[in-house]
Formats: structure tokens, C-alpha cells, sequence
């Protein structure tokens, strides 16, 4: 650490933990001084092989750059930024898509803030089954006046006739993408089948986050043709459809989604939903495949009832619930978030 990064360093650390697809973690930052940073896309650690898997390279954007909100406003200072909205290029020669400049200024932390940090270091992905309790409805209620606030809305259900079908096919979009074979291509690349290769790479999803066994998983990925068999694929399928157990409601967030600064704002407000959730008590698993996989989305959409009209999307689904604490998703190291 040196005196001219200033207060960077000790709330990189901390925001390093904020939520990307697949545990990529595609955002690097560069300080600049004390006061300026900026904050890049990596396209290498990027998912341009799915439907929508640009766009979500700004909603990771927006994610991250909530997360150093949230952070930065407990530690004393507010994030003023300079955004640069551009298409990603996934082709590009330049692998660091520069998304703009984020200058910290000092301001006196409040009780919210303090409440939001804290939920921040809380929050994780929760994979594990659910104890079937339902989220009360005001809680719920919170968070759609807190999507509105920000022009999204935020809708859930309860319904097991919504419910049911929804994770369903969350359930088949991961063996219809397994078809993909640029998709298939890019899971492969993000799973990590043993404890040691996660803590090692620091990223990616674990077989652990996933609740099956390494080696069963290894099998299983790499032999995707049997995943369609009687036998072995029901058995599979009835594996992964366990860690869904007790899920009683499934909630879905719909806005303008037309472009980066849509994108970025969408990251913005899931995050700040997820945190309010967090602060509740409420655990959260988002269903991203459903939403990038084309087949998925648009029975979703139907079964849902969702409004994709004049430019809106339903873009994000979770389930929401309990359930007990999930293992830590692992992340690298501080340095190989920082550009030279």
C-alpha cells in the first residue's frame, strides 16, 4: 500500500467480494491517486457465449460499482463517476473494456449506510435447498417500493403453478445449454471440481457452491451425452433438482433493458435489492441461464405474465427464501483485481 492510493486499497479488498456470473470477476480497477480510480471490464473473464451474456457484462458492471458504494459511503466518502457507456467488443484487441473514472469524496457515513455495508459482507449466492418458508409479504413489499424508486418493478409468487413450472425449466436450461456447444464450451471453463482447484483459482463455481460431489460432477460435465440417457440422466437431473427442495416463492425484476446504461443501471438496483433482502434475513439464488437462454426466457415470460414491452425485459429471476449458510465463494487476490 502506498500513501498515494489513498483509501483504495482497504475498500478494494472489501468490494472484491461483489457477485458476477459464473464467480468471474471481470472487473479490474487502476488507481489513479488518492482520490481517482479506473474501472475497467476484463472480456477475457466475460460469458459472450450466451444470449445476453454481453449486456450482463454491464450488469455485472452496475453490480460492482453499487457494491463500491456501498462500501466507500461506510467508510466516509461518496462515489461521484464518469461513466463511458459503450457496447463491449468481446472481439476487441484490447482485452480491458474501460467503463470510466470513479472519484471518492469525503462525506459522513449514516445508519443506512452502515446497515448496507454490513449486509454486503453477509450476502452470498445460496444454492443450498430451502426450508420452504415463505417470505413475508412485507418484506417483499419493501423491495418492490424500492425497485419502483429506481423506475423497475419487482414482482414474486407464490404459486405453485408459477413455482413449479419456473424451476422446471431452470432444470432443463442447464441440459439444453449442455447442447451449446460455445456455451458448453464456457461452463467447462468456470467449474471448479475440487476444493483445492477453487481455493487455488480463487474463482469460477465450485462443486462445494454447487452441492455435488467433485468427482460426480467432473463425470457428469464431462460426459454431457449421458445427461440424455435413462438411467444416469434421470439420476443427474434428480441430483440437481434436490438442491431446489423447499423453494416457495420465486421473485423476477423487469425495466428498461435496451442498452449499457440500462444495463448498468439494472446491476444497480439488484444489488441494492439483494442487500435489503440480505438485511431481512431473506437468502437469494438467481436463475441467470433461464433469462440468457432464448427457449427459457420467453416460457418464463408466458408463465410469468412479465411485460417485455417498449424496450422492457424481464431481466433477472431468483428464488428467495432460507435456508442454512452457504460455503464461501472463493475470490482471487486483491492484486489481480489492480491494473499497473
Amino acid at each position: 500500500m502506498t500513501a498515494s492510493s489513498g483509501p483504495w486499497l482497504p475498500l478494494l479488498e472489501d468490494v472484491r467480494r461483489y457477485p458476477s456470473p459464473h464467480n468471474s470477476q471481470p472487473i479490474r480497477v487502476r488507481v489513479i491517486d488518492a482520490a481517482r480510480a479506473e474501472v475497467f471490464y476484463d472480456l477475457d473473464r466475460g460469458l459472450p457465449a450466451e444470449n445476453f451474456g454481453i449486456p450482463f457484462g454491464h450488469v455485472c458492471a452496475g453490480v460492482f460499482l453499487e457494491s463500491l458504494r456501498v462500501v466507500a459511503a461506510a467508510a466516509g466518502y461518496r462515489v461521484e463517476e464518469a461513466l463511458e457507456l459503450e457496447e463491449m467488443d468481446f472481439d476487441a484487441t484490447d482485452r480491458l473494456h474501460r467503463l470510466g473514472t470513479v472519484t471518492l469524496e469525503p462525506q459522513a457515513p449514516g445508519a443506512e449506510d452502515l446497515r448496507a455495508a454490513e449486509a454486503f459482507r453477509m450476502r452470498r449466492t445460496n444454492r443450498r435447498p430451502y426450508d420452504d418458508r415463505a417470505v413475508p409479504r412485507v418484506d417483499l413489499e419493501e423491495v418492490q417500493e424500492l425497485a419502483a424508486g429506481c423506475g423497475q418493478r419487482f414482482s414474486w409468487s407464490g404459486d405453485a403453478r408459477v413455482v413449479a413450472p419456473i424451476i422446471r425449466i431452470n432444470q432443463e436450461t442447464l441440459f439444453d445449454d449442455l447442447r451449446n456447444d460455445a456455451v458448453y464450451a464456457e461452463i467447462m471453463e468456470w467449474l471448479r471440481f475440487s476444493e483445492h482447484d477453487a481455493v487455488e483459482r480463487g474463482d469460477g463455481l465450485s462443486a462445494a457452491a454447487m452441492l455435488m460431489p467433485g468427482p460426480l460432477l467432473r463425470f457428469a460435465m464431462g460426459h454431457r451425452g449421458l445427461w440424455q440417457a435413462p438411467v444416469i440422466g434421470a439420476a443427474i437431473r434428480g441430483m440437481y433438482l434436490r438442491t431446489m427442495r423447499g423453494v416457495r416463492q420465486l421473485a423476477w425484476f423487469e425495466g428498461p433493458f435496451a442498452g449499457p446504461s440500462d444495463y448498468v443501471e439494472a446491476g444497480r438496483v439488484f444489488m441494492r435489492c439483494w442487500l435489503e433482502l440480505t438485511a431481512r434475513g431473506v437468502s437469494l439464488h438467481p436463475f441467470g441461464t433461464v433469462i440468457t437462454n432464448p427457449r427459457s426466457h420467453a416460457r418464463f415470460v408466458d408463465i410469468a405474465g412479465a411485460d417485455e414491452s417498449d424496450g422492457r425485459m424481464a431481466w433477472m429471476l431468483v428464488r428467495l427464501g432460507y435456508a442454512k449458510t452457504p460455503p464461501v465463494a472463493h475470490r482471487r487476490p486483491l492484486e489481480e483485481m489492480l491494473v499497473a
